[in-house]
């Protein structure tokens, strides 16, 4: 969380590109979306159980401990088409 905190405060965010693979940034994506693992799965031809251990990856190498912290990264990254928050 101090990390994540610390990117926020600073205006430093991270660029996914740089920091997460491909498949991350797609499952932190379709979290963001509000998509369960199970969906997600089914989304991209993976299992549920992949799904989450690539989320858990995503998270750990973001510095972030949940899904809302996720949610808020995905916003603030653009990777929902939105406007950054």
């Amino acid at each position: 969380m101090r990390g994540y905190l610390g990117r926020v405060r600073s205006g430093d965010e991270l660029d996914l590109g740089e920091v997460l693979s491909e498949r991350e940034r797609e499952v932190v994506k379709l979290t963001a979306e509000g998509n369960t693992a199970q969906q997600a799965a089914e989304i991209l031809s993976l299992s549920p159980k992949t799904v989450e251990t690539y989320r858990h990856r995503a998270m750990q190498k973001l510095g972030l401990t949940n899904r809302a912290e996720l949610v808020r990264y995905a916003l603030r990254a653009g990777l929902l088409g939105g406007e950054e928050a």
